[in-house]
């Protein structure tokens, strides 16, 4: 069961005014016996390595707006969604933010851990309500040394990082009509199914833009059918309908993703 979210609306304030605790429970976690191999680099893991893992994996609720770590704080534990979505946001003193990237079922949250950095300046926000899987901070580092999970994590690292990339020059040069459009495909590549939990609140904060211009944006997606959009669900009606309205930046992610990882099975 779900709490309700709220339709589409013209008139609202800055997505940055909302506060933390309102986004945090807009929306309860659904009910689901996730398995940890429906995490794309859990089920990469080579057997000896998974058996060795099986028993330091903790599941985990991730109900929408959850914070999973906060700017400069040192990491806990990293995170593997299975069926939720994590923003990757970069924010700026005065309050705004901006989506830099998003992480799902493909990947991990919290490469700093293993990257040696320990912390990093941006913050990890639920996006989509689900469930995953941590690990603490001291398992993943000793799991780091070994050569399999040390090439499987540094390849996600580099398809992340070309995410990130593609997000600064996507924000900078593309309207928000198509940047909403990759939003949602990028989205939609993270979870099993055609439907997203979100409201208009957060897409805004994910974007760093005012709630009118993702309304706006989201109001002609679904008048030319692509999507539908009521009490917190976004449905994807036409698919291949989004891949030709977005811009470029979906695709060269996609291509990126999919040459360095392995094709993430749904368990």
């Amino acid at each position: 069961m779900y709490a309700h979210g709220r339709a589409w609306t013209r008139a609202d304030p800055p997505a940055h005014a909302l506060d933390q605790q309102t986004l945090q429970f807009d929306i309860a976690v659904p009910a689901t016996n996730a398995n940890p191999l429906s995490n794309g680099l859990l089920a990469a893991l080579p057997a000896a390595e998974w058996q060795r893992w099986q028993p330091q994996l903790e599941r985990v609720d991730m109900p929408l707006g959850q914070v999973l770590y906060e700017s400069g704080a040192t990491l806990s534990h990293v995170y593997f969604p299975t069926t939720s979505i994590v923003s990757l946001l970069y924010v700026m003193a005065d309050g705004p933010s901006a989506e830099i990237a998003v992480v799902g079922h493909e990947g991990v949250v919290g490469i700093s851990l293993f990257m040696g950095g320990e912390s990093t300046p941006s913050r990890a926000v639920v996006q989509s309500a689900g469930v995953g899987f941590r690990m603490s901070s001291m398992a993943i580092k000793e799991e780091f040394t070994r050569s399999a999970v040390l090439h499987l994590l540094l390849r996600y690292t580099q398809a992340l990082i070309t995410q990130m990339a593609q997000t600064a020059v996507c924000n900078r040069h593309h309207t928000l009509d198509k940047q909403l459009c990759r939003w949602l495909l990028l989205s939609l590549d993270r979870l099993s199914g055609n439907e997203l939990l979100m409201t208009q609140d957060l897409i805004a904060n994910m974007l760093g833009v005012r709630r009118e211009g993702v309304t706006e944006a989201a109001l002609k997606l679904q008048a030319d059918g692509l999507i539908r959009y009521a009490r917190g669900h976004i449905k994807i009606l036409d698919r291949a309908g989004l891949e030709q309205r977005t811009c470029e930046c979906y695709g060269v992610v996609k291509k990126e993703y999919d040459r360095l990882l392995p094709p993430t099975k749904v368990a």
